[in-house]
């Protein structure tokens, strides 16, 4: 009998969860030796989150730890913009206060939109900060990780973020930065959520997905009690052995769940015979033995959210003083109500007591308790933190169904979660503002006012002193939100109703703009490559007085021309960009058409003016002098300089833009320079540290599909240069799955097709190469693509040249050959690394034709020894040193091939370039030749076919060849012997393989892959 013992609600005896406990020990270990730790605790409601991580802190603390606790705070159906990191900043600022001084010296104004307890007193939110919106949230998001870590410097910290599930949307933001970019410190984070809240379309569920492939992040998933378990803990809450029926009702009613064994072992005096019939009625009916006037402070508290404040709780509540704190003891007493851990409020013991209460409300009580709370706020504001403050009064207002007070506090807490760069909050708070604009008359309408307008949209806003918002100006408010916080869909939708009533009512300025966002989210979304959307934007704009729209169009045109066709007429797009953005005083649309401008002279020819350009951008951006696209120059600067050959300044360019990114928090941008870099460092020589950059594109680029693409041609082109054929196919067919079809760029088909060609030549599907070079260059090689149109034209040329003398390749070789001749026409060499390609491209056909000559090869090799591509240097001088042995026997041609190939295999054997370093061995084997130094492989074995059949080392050499279908003056060539002799050496090897013909030799080589 329960009566008959004394009760605790919660258990003194911590049960079970050894394991779990053990994992978080582990990482606080891991974390005070200086590797920073990252877990979520997962499990369904009342399964004991909460007690397992109040085990763990009180542990991590006595032990010398600094524990910081948030949690989620849930107003009605949505969650508090960054409250879970607010409130353990604000733990963190009262445990450390000197600490958290020295580490956010220099960056409270950022630092103040999460903790404005930083910021000067009554200053508030900062407005706008010294960059633009989007790359601003990126800074505070780094900001935060670095405050963190600089903290835990010194000793370890706990971070710990409860209920995950009611997180808003820039809580998931942040806590995904995080976790990915937390890379120092003595510092745990650990965030618990309800998986049994986790639906189909829970905003969660595509986070915990993406968190899973990290590998720096551990999972636990807390499951039910076990019998034995259970009975355990009825033991700690009833101070003496429960007896065995009762464990097993309690065990079968409950199923395991901790809360609803602590629930039902208190809900009666006599639970042998009185258990509730259902769940709900376990969670109420301890709520209904409490005192009348205990239930309506409880009924209270449940409406305000997740811990409400006793000010505003003695506002609401209607009691005298005495009679609340009484309320409040009763509610205490019996474990339903806690202390805030601020000690400023009151919180549930559990949110599902706090549901299965707001749930039992009447409509009309519910919305009469939340105009009491909103009226409340609204006669004292300081009730609450100011931070706070907007977006629950807007919440209170919406819940008490009062529109024409809930518009107007809806557009304040949006302009809140934008300046705090909530961006998420501000969209969903803008789309309830558009949803209450319908109800709402125009008496209220006409009240409103535009309030801190985005960047993006004051070009087309109206005065903020003569004339009232409108409906149009809130969506493209919530169009920009979209686009920054990765709604893009949403956006998309948003941007096209606007377009349909811009239809109805016609206002050209306004409906450029629409059509010119709809050209980026059509383009970012992958359905169309944004071009029809910008020609509108431009149609609509004629006849107009010039304004800051009209450069925006205009540069977003030069841009997409410079991706897609740059010719003469982008250039001209992108002159009257940078003249129109300079007329009308648009500093930052100007640098960034300047941009665009820079590399359109590069390609044109006028490289080094082009260039200065471009660095000027850049120097205002590093001096902090531009206020937005503060990461398209640490991309394009370092792309520009790699294709004109400058790999060693792109390299540099690009580790400072990758410094750049992480110190303003740039996480999609560093992506992108990561897989600008990687390029560089496969031209520069340095193929491993290019992997290491490659890896890195996948953890920094969110997803992007452009970044993640390049990152899979590396891979490709890397795979390819060291032989493996079937890896490069797996990577190419990865990179093109993931670019897709809806918006060809040369800058990614150009290299793929290269790729594919490579692919292509390395399994012998010559058939295959050809025709997907003649369908690529049938429509020509767009001008301004030097850069990828050489090195796809010399794959070709050299699988040409390679296939010389297969009888299978000679059908179509003339055409073939003719046609990358006439390609190579058209493409221009404005700078010394084209130049060399075009003479190597000269070569290889001039191989292909059997007429290349030493002369041809010294011609492509003076010319690369002078830039910086030693892959391609060393290839060249294995093909110089053929030639010279191909020429004839003297030995100063034999000395001189010598030289070039020792130069040709260091280079690959330091790179890995593992099948130029066989033909370099092969060739000095044919001609006989000592490379000092070189590598004796290891005696073949007894079984080794080639012993066995009895064949000699030239033919062993001679039958490789026959294998490859050469005739014997083929044979001859290649071996520097006569033609005579070949055929000597052919009849020998018919004779100890037993085989008639030389068909029959190849079929027996090839079966037993003797090569």
């Amino acid at each position: 009998m329960l009566g008959a013992v004394e009760t605790r609600s919660v258990s003194p005896v911590f049960v079970g969860r050894a394991g779990e406990l053990t994992v978080l020990n582990e990482a606080l270990v891991r974390a005070t030796a200086g590797e920073p730790q990252a877990l979520l605790l997962g499990g369904e409601a009342g399964v004991g989150k909460t007690r397992l991580l109040e085990e763990f802190c009180a542990a991590a603390a006595k032990d010398g730890a600094v524990v910081a606790l948030g949690g989620c705070v849930e107003i009605g159906a949505e969650g508090l913009p960054f409250a879970p990191f607010s409130g353990a900043l604000r733990s963190l600022l009262r445990q450390l206060p000197d600490e958290m001084a020295a580490a956010s010296a220099g960056q409270e104004e950022q630092l103040a939109r999460l903790l404005p307890e930083l910021s000067d007193p009554g200053r508030g939110v900062p407005v706008r900060g010294q960059q633009g919106e989007e790359e601003s949230m990126a800074r505070l998001f780094e900001l935060t990780v670095r405050l963190l870590e600089r903290v835990a410097a010194e000793r370890p910290v706990v971070l710990a973020l409860e209920d995950l599930h009611w997180a808003d949307a820039s809580t998931r933001h942040l806590l995904t930065y995080l976790f990915r970019t937390l890379r120092s410190g003595r510092l745990v984070v650990i965030a618990s959520y309800r998986s049994d809240d986790i639906h189909r379309r829970h905003p969660l569920r595509p986070l915990l997905a993406e968190l899973d492939r990290l590998r720096t992040l551990r999972r636990i998933e807390l499951s039910r009690f076990t019998r034995g378990e259970v009975r355990r803990q009825l033991a700690g809450i009833l101070a003496a052995q429960p007896e065995e029926p009762l464990v097993e009702r309690i065990f079968d009613r409950t199923d395991g769940n901790a809360f609803f064994v602590e629930e039902l072992a208190c809900s009666d005096d006599d639970c042998d015979h009185a258990l509730p019939e259902t769940l709900r009625d376990v969670l109420l009916v301890r709520v209904e033995a409490l005192p009348e006037h205990a239930q309506r402070v409880v009924r209270v508290v449940a409406e305000g959210g997740s811990t409400v404040e006793y000010d505003l709780l003695a506002a609401v509540a209607g009691l005298g003083e005495d009679a609340l704190i009484e309320a409040l003891r009763a509610a205490v007493g019996a474990n339903i109500l806690l202390a805030a851990p601020d000690g400023d409020g009151y919180r549930f013991r559990h949110s599902l007591v706090r549901e299965a209460i707001s749930d039992d409300l009447l409509p009309g009580e519910r919305s009469r308790l939340n105009r009491r709370y909103a009226e409340a706020l609204e006669a004292d504001p300081a009730l609450i933190r100011a931070d706070e403050h907007a977006p629950r009064l807007a919440s209170y207002w919406y819940c008490a169904k009062d529109p024409a007070k809930a518009l107007p506090a809806t557009l304040s807490a949006a302009v809140m979660a934008r300046r705090r760069f909530a961006f998420s909050e501000q969209l969903r708070l803008l789309e309830r503002a558009m949803e209450l604009w319908e109800l709402v008359g125009d008496e209220v309408r006409s009240t409103l006012r535009p309030v801190d307008f985005t960047e993006a949209y004051p070009p087309c806003g109206c005065d903020p002193e003569t004339k009232p918002l409108q409906y149009l100006d809130l969506m493209a408010e919530a169009a920009v939100a979209g686009r920054f916080c990765g709604e893009r869909e949403r956006a998309l939708k948003i941007t096209k109703r606007a377009l349909r009533l811009l239809d109805e009512d016609p206002d050209p300025l306004r409906e450029a703009w629409f059509w010119n966002q709809k050209g980026w989210l059509m383009s970012t979304l992958g359905r169309s490559d944004g071009w029809p959307e910008i020609a509108r934007a431009e149609e609509l704009l004629r006849g107009l007085e010039p304004s800051a729209v009209h450069a925006e169009i205009l540069t977003h045109r030069a841009t997409w021309g410079a991706l897609h066709f740059p010719g003469p007429e982008t250039f001209v797009a992108a002159e009257r960009a940078v003249e129109y953005a300079r007329m009308v005083g648009a500093d930052d649309i100007e640098s960034n058409a300047q941009l665009t401008l820079g590399g359109l002279l590069v390609d044109s020819g006028q490289v080094e003016e082009g260039l200065d350009m471009m660095r000027a951008v850049h120097r205002r951006v590093v001096d902090g002098r531009l206020t937005k696209d503060l990461a398209r120059v640490h991309t394009n600067l370092p792309s520009t300089l790699e294709g004109v050959g400058r790999s060693a300044e792109a390299i540099e360019y690009g580790r400072e833009g990758i410094a750049f990114c992480r110190r303003y928090g740039l996480v999609d941008a560093e992506g992108w320079v990561w897989a600008n870099l990687a390029e560089s460092l496969i031209s520069y020589g340095k193929w491993d540290e290019a992997l290491d950059a490659v890896a890195q594109v996948a953890t920094t680029s969110s997803g992007a599909r452009q970044p993640l693409t390049s990152a899979g041609e590396r891979l490709a082109r890397l795979a390819l240069y060291r032989g493996e054929w079937e890896a490069a196919a797996g990577h190419l067919a990865h990179a093109r799955a993931l670019y897709g079809q809806h918006d060809p760029q040369p800058q990614y088909t150009l290299p793929l097709v290269r790729l594919s060609l490579g692919v292509a030549a390395g399994e012998g599907r010559l058939t295959d190469l050809r025709a997907e070079l003649a369908q690529t260059l049938e429509q020509g090689l767009p001008p301004g693509t030097q850069r990828y149109a050489w090195p796809l034209l010399l794959t070709a040329a050299t699988a040409e040249a390679d296939a010389r003398g297969l009888p299978a390749a000679e059908p179509g070789r003339a055409e073939a050959i003719e046609l990358i001749r006439r390609a190579a026409k058209t493409v221009a060499t404005p700078v010394p690394v084209w130049q060399a390609y075009e003479r190597w491209v000269r070569a290889e056909l001039l191989r292909a034709e059997d007429r290349a000559t030493p002369e041809d090869w010294a011609e492509v090799a003076e010319p690369f020894a002078s830039v910086e591509r030693p892959y391609g240097l060393a290839r060249v001088r294995y093909r110089h040193a053929e030639a010279l042995l191909s020429s004839g026997t003297d030995e100063a041609a034999r000395a001189r091939a010598t030289d070039l190939l020792l130069s040709a295999r260091k280079a690959a054997e330091s790179l890995g370039a593992k099948p130029l370093a066989e033909d370099i061995a092969l060739l000095a084997q044919r001609a006989r030749l000592t490379l000092t130094g070189t590598r004796q492989d290891p005696a073949p074995g007894p079984d080794n076919p080639l012993e066995t059949l009895g064949l000699t080392s030239r033919e062993r050499d001679v039958l490789a060849l026959v294998a490859a279908g050469r005739t014997n003056r083929q044979i001859a060539e290649s071996l520097f012997i006569s033609p005579k002799t070949a055929s000597v050496h052919v009849s020998n090897i018919l004779a100890k393989l037993g085989v008639s013909s030389r068909g029959e030799a190849a079929a027996l080589a090839h079966r037993l892959r003797l090569f």
